[in-house]
């Protein structure tokens, strides 16, 4: 049975009741879940179950499969999720952040994106640059910044597949990663400065992401550059 995936339409959502549909070990997949499974470089969300933690969260096919530590509910058996909301609040800055830092290399270098990783409050991202402009990181940091002190909405929409692959604007990465079997994609826009393909979860507004510090630059090879960066409050 496919597991209703409630974060796409919700990030802000904190828990669940749900209906354990799969059990294997020590894992269990349920009807419907507000868990974050690991993917498209965000890490997954950690919680509890019932009376059990929830300690990694992985999709697998149509299934979003919940590792437990404690008590495992059999199938059939109903039971109450709860986010661990710091993890998850402080993850969703962070993604949104990377976005922010996308769409201004995107709107004054037009470079595209080679790689990128995050943790909470911490993130990289790699461009398709072959040198590093002068004061590079510096005015990075302070374009990013300025974004954010716009407090510019976060936008989550639908877009058939065709239509989403029809504006290269949307696939900011530099090979598209979007599967064949993919008919409609999950658009997040940043008002006025971004918009891309994802399916990981954000803030409402960039207000919310704090302030970005551009920790480190570093070339990771010819034609790609690294820029590490730490999300504040």
């Amino acid at each position: 049975m496919a597991t209703e995936l409630l974060y796409l339409a919700d990030a802000y959502l904190r828990d669940v009741e749900a209906t354990v549909t799969g059990v294997d070990g020590d894992r269990v997949t349920l009807d419907r879940t507000v868990f974050y499974p690991t993917g498209g470089g965000q890490p997954h969300d950690t919680g509890t179950l019932g009376d059990a933690r929830v300690v990694d969260v992985t999709k697998e096919g149509d299934e979003v499969w919940h590792t437990l530590e404690g008590p495992v509910p059999g199938v059939g058996a109903r039971v109450a999720g709860h986010l661990d909301w710091e993890r998850r609040h402080a993850l969703m800055r962070t993604h949104t952040a990377l976005h922010l830092l996308s769409g201004v290399i995107w709107h004054e270098w037009g470079k595209a994106v080679t790689g990128g990783n995050m943790e909470p409050l911490r993130a990289r991202m790699d461009f398709e640059l072959d040198v590093l402009p002068e004061r590079f990181g510096e005015t990075v940091e302070a374009r990013v910044n300025e974004e954010i002190a716009a407090a510019r909405p976060v936008e989550v929409r639908l877009l058939s597949r065709d239509a989403a692959l029809e504006d290269q604007d949307l696939i900011r990465t530099k090979v598209n990663l979007v599967p064949a079997s993919v008919t409609a994609l999950r658009v997040v826009e940043i008002v006025g400065l971004d918009t891309q393909a994802d399916g990981g979860t954000h803030v409402r507004t960039t207000a919310e992401v704090g302030r970005v510090r551009v920790v480190k630059t570093e070339s990771k090879g010819k034609a790609n550059k690294r820029i590490r960066i730490e999300v504040l409050d």
